[in-house]
């Protein structure tokens, strides 16, 4: 009777083991699984006027919202932005430029190499512009910095182009809180990221 009641036990073991198995085989991966795109964004996508232009101030990653709301061309869909190169086609940023970004931010321009980059709040491979409402001083460190953000931003395209998530959406998520994307990424994408990504 007692072996009877133990070999039932390891049954039901083995169950719940193969039953877990499947489960993590074919769970869903990526954006889909991932609770930052639980919801989707309709669009079309409303960013706040700029309406600061010095004492700004970069917290955690994200720029001042008053003085770097995000901007984007209303022109880019999908297909514009998955084109390889699209980015090297409307990059557009001169010297004069990013100096008055760096001074709303109280910072001299040029910095330490590698302590700061004008980055595109809401990048160029999402649609984003090079309107001054949409750059900001990004530092390295603290992390994630501005080369974590590198990675979001790739993440996002991807997804975007492989018709998981909309353009628009994105572009919602990155200008919410990019910072919330690259933390609900798992260790294993980053490093895939990392890898993908030549600057790392």
């Amino acid at each position: 009777m007692k072996q009877r009641v133990s070999i039932g036990i390891v049954i039901i073991l083995f169950l719940l083991l193969a039953a877990m198995f499947l489960f993590l085989a074919y769970a869903p991966s990526g954006a889909t699984a991932n609770p930052v795109f639980a919801s989707v964004y309709p669009g079309p996508l409303r960013l706040p006027e700029r309406s600061k232009t010095d004492g700004c101030t970069a917290r955690n990653g994200l720029p001042d919202p008053r003085c770097t709301p995000g901007a984007v061309f209303p022109d880019a869909t999908k297909e514009t932005v998955c084109t390889k190169g699209y980015t090297k086609t409307v990059r557009d940023v001169s010297v004069k430029l990013k100096k008055q970004v760096y001074a709303e931010y109280s910072l001299s321009y040029p910095q330490a190499p590698g302590a700061y980059e004008a980055d595109h709040f809401i990048p160029l491979e999402l649609g984003g512009n090079n309107d001054i409402a949409n750059l900001f001083p990004e530092a390295a460190r603290p992390t994630p910095g501005f080369r974590e953000k590198d990675l979001v931003e790739n993440y996002l395209n991807d997804v975007v182009c492989d018709g998981r998530i909309s353009l628009v959406t994105a572009q919602k998520l990155i200008s919410t809180n990019w910072v919330a994307v690259y933390d609900s990424l798992s260790r294993e994408e980053i490093q895939k990221l990392k890898r993908e990504f030549s600057r790392w």
